[in-house]
C-alpha cells in the first residue's frame, strides 16, 4: 500500500474516503505506531481542506487508530503486548459466542462459502510453504464471515467496531510464527465442520481454542519480556498469527 498519502483524492464522499487512506497508511505501516500527524503535511498529501481531514481523523480515533494527547496532537496508536493480550481474551469469548450463534443461524450457503475460501486458502503459497496465513479484507474475511453469520446485531457491533480495526493493525504488522499457517488452516476447517454439523458447543469450543493458540504465543512474549525486563515492546514487534 506505499504511497496511499500521495494520491489526491477524487471528488467522493471526502471523509469517507480520507478515513480510508489514514487507515490503510496505518495498516500498512506508512504511518508508523506513534508516528505524529500533521493536519498541514496530510491536507496537502491527499489534496483536502482541514475540515475533512479533522472528521476522518475524529472517526479514527473513535476506532482506537489514532489518539490526541492535550498540548502534543494526534498520534498512531500504539499497543504494548499486554494491551494486545487483553484484546485477544475478550476476541475469545466474544467470537466463541458468534460460533456458537452461527452453528444455530448461518444459512447453508455462507457456510458452504467458508469452505470454499478455506479451499482458496489452501491454494496460497504462504500456506503450502507453511510461512505465512494472508488475512483477507473486512468482507472476505473467515472470522468476519462468521461473526456476521451470529445473526446478532450487538454482538457483530462489537466485533466490527473497535476489535476488528486494532485486530486488523496487527495482523498486517505481525510476523507469523513459524509453522502456525498449517495449523491454521487446520483450525479453520475444524470450526466450519462444527458449523455444517449445527453443533453449537462444538463450534464455539474450536473457535477458542483457535483463539487461545494466538493468545498463548503472546503470553509466552509477555513472559520472555518479564524476565528480561525490558517492558511492553510496541504493536508491531509482536509475532503471532489469527
Amino acid at each position: 500500500m506505499a504511497g496511499t498519502l500521495d494520491t489526491k483524492v477524487q471528488a467522493q464522499s471526502l471523509v469517507d474516503v480520507v478515513a480510508e487512506r489514514l487507515e490503510a497508511a496505518i495498516i500498512s505501516g506508512q504511518l508508523e505506531p506513534g508516528a505524529k500527524l500533521s493536519e498541514q503535511g496530510l491536507a496537502a498529501s491527499l489534496g483536502v481542506s482541514r475540515g475533512p481531514l479533522r472528521e476522518a481523523i475524529r472517526r479514527l480515533e473513535g476506532r482506537k487508530l489514532l489518539e490526541r494527547t492535550p498540548n502534543i496532537g494526534v498520534r498512531v496508536k500504539q499497543l504494548s503486548l499486554q494491551d494486545l493480550n487483553e484484546i485477544l481474551q475478550v476476541r475469545e469469548a466474544l467470537e466463541g459466542l458468534a460460533c456458537s450463534l452461527a452453528a444455530r443461524n448461518m444459512p447453508d450457503a455462507e457456510i458452504a462459502a467458508l469452505k470454499r475460501m478455506l479451499d482458496g486458502h489452501e491454494k496460497q503459497k504462504s500456506v503450502q510453504e507453511n510461512t505465512g496465513y494472508y488475512h483477507e479484507e473486512k468482507n472476505l474475511d473467515f472470522h468476519f464471515s462468521i461473526v456476521a453469520g451470529s445473526g446478532n446485531a450487538r454482538l457483530i457491533q462489537m466485533l466490527s467496531g473497535d476489535l476488528h480495526y486494532l485486530l486488523r493493525v496487527y495482523r498486517h504488522k505481525a510476523r507469523p510464527k513459524p509453522g502456525r499457517a498449517a495449523q491454521v488452516l487446520r483450525e479453520h476447517r475444524a470450526i466450519v465442520t462444527a458449523l455444517e454439523r449445527r453443533d453449537p458447543v462444538a463450534a464455539e469450543q474450536a473457535m477458542r481454542e483457535h483463539l487461545r493458540h494466538a493468545r498463548r504465543y503472546v503470553e509466552e512474549q509477555l513472559a520472555a519480556e518479564g524476565e528480561a525486563e525490558t517492558g511492553p515492546a510496541p504493536m508491531g514487534r509482536t509475532r503471532t498469527l489469527d
